[in-house]
């Protein structure tokens, strides 16, 4: 009995993906590969662009090319139409679903730097000023090192609590 290929909608999986926004390539990554596989598509993701076919090209290297080129172009489409558009003219075209998640992946980093820098001056600026609750003030400096692991920078427990210590007025928290 032959099987028929049902056509799958690439949209429909597409639309489960997170959208990349430069911050959360980790999730976007996860989520597209897992698609590309059930799909059936990674096999561009997971070897290099094959040589281009010619004339003397060998029946196994046109058979791998075939085999690389219908995913590849598919599995570019689907991750193109999962990164937001503002951030879509700002990427480098690419014939190569590899070389684009790879592109992908050094457009995160970028923006992962430049959101530590952000949170890291923002943690070692704030000084508690009196104008809300002592426990909301100790609150956004733990969320904000908790965005700080997310990104690879652990503070560890004892140096943060000594930070907090250390920007507190002194007339009025001298004794801690």
């Amino acid at each position: 009995m032959d099987q028929v290929s049902v056509p799958v909608s690439l949209h429909l999986y597409a639309s489960s993906v997170p959208l990349f926004n430069g911050l959360n390539f980790s999730d976007w990554c996860e989520q597209a590969q897992f698609h590309l596989g059930v799909l059936d598509l990674d096999l561009a993701l997971q070897i290099e662009k094959p040589t281009t076919i010619t004339n003397e090209s060998s029946n196994e290297e046109k058979a791998l090319y075939k085999a690389w080129e219908r995913p590849n172009i598919l599995s570019l489409m689907f991750m193109r139409m999962t990164v937001a558009n503002n951030l879509k003219s700002t990427i480098p075209k690419t014939d190569s679903a590899k070389e684009f998640k790879m592109i992908i992946e050094g457009c995160s980093q970028t923006a992962d730097k430049s959101l530590a820098s952000t949170l890291m001056s923002n943690l070692t600026n704030m000084k508690y000023d009196g104008s809300r609750a002592m426990h909301e003030h100790v609150l956004e400096i733990t969320t904000l090192a908790e965005k700080l692991k997310t990104l690879g920078m652990n503070m560890h427990e004892y140096f943060l609590v000594q930070f907090i210590l250390n920007f507190l007025p002194p007339e009025q928290y001298g004794p801690f």
